[in-house]
């Protein structure tokens, strides 16, 4: 369990929580001592994991969101800070990961770089944009872009996935120049393959080529990014923003 006192009184929205990363930082945030609002298309599933989370004595609600749609996306966050009394704490994990890869350049389609870019680019975007007046009040907000490690060492057959995380790094260093005069710190948090649903359809030469292209040679496991998810979600990271940072067991160096 993580240190309950590290983000004692926080108020933390995480997208894309009913299951994989999501799900895992929800628990840990929560875990932490912060109240979240776990937000997710999957609103039966979502809920379903937050009643779960509820029962183990953790302060947590749940919202439906969709990330191609502007409206939802304003109505959810606008019921997550009713819920939480405000936001201090956004984790932007949402995004379209499934049955986006083992195309080569050549064999995408318009429609399907289109659809990533527009949930994981622009959805990421519009709930960062409908967070800010929130993270304003707070005075000391926080923003956690998941991006991948994709990014940095450009990954084939991943095109339109590989060009959205790069782009949310990129964008991120861009907010932080924007929303510092706020005393708000955004950054960007890169995971390497890490063993989850969206991860299942990937061959298993992939899972390979990370394990052993790693300086900790070993799968990558969701609760492997917690301790660097909590760290800039809480006070240890006032002076830290626009950066992106690895968690791969050093596959790729930033």
């Amino acid at each position: 369990m993580a240190n309950v006192a590290l983000l004692q009184g926080k108020k933390v929205l995480v997208t894309g929580a009913a299951r994989g990363l999501g799900r895992d930082f929800a628990q840990a945030i929560a875990e932490a001592g912060a109240q979240v609002v776990m937000a997710d298309i999957l609103d039966d599933l979502v809920q379903k994991e937050a009643a779960e989370l509820q029962q183990l004595g953790l302060k947590v609600d749940a919202v439906r969101i969709d990330l191609a749609d502007a409206v939802s996306i304003q109505q959810a966050v606008e019921q997550a800070a009713e819920s939480l009394g405000g936001i201090d704490g956004l984790v932007n994990c949402a995004a379209l990961a499934t049955n986006v890869g083992g195309k080569s350049l050549m064999d995408y389609d318009a429609d399907l770089w289109d659809r990533v870019m527009n949930i994981n680019v622009k959805g990421t975007w519009l709930v960062t944009k409908a967070c800010v007046p929130y993270l304003k009040q707070a005075d000391a907000g926080k923003v956690i872009n998941v991006a991948s490690d994709t990014a940095l060492w450009g990954a084939p057959n991943l095109m339109a996935y590989v060009a959205s995380k790069g782009a949310l790094v990129a964008m991120t260093r861009s907010m932080a120049r924007e929303l510092g005069q706020f005393n708000i710190c955004i950054n960007t948090l890169s995971p390497g393959l890490t063993l989850v649903e969206a991860t299942e359809y990937v061959p298993q030469e992939r899972h390979d080529l990370y394990v052993n292209g790693r300086a900790i040679q070993r799968q990558q496991l969701p609760q492997d990014l917690n301790g660097t998810a909590l760290y800039l979600l809480s006070d240890l990271s006032s002076f830290v923003t626009g950066q992106n940072i690895p968690v791969n067991g050093g596959f790729v160096f930033n």
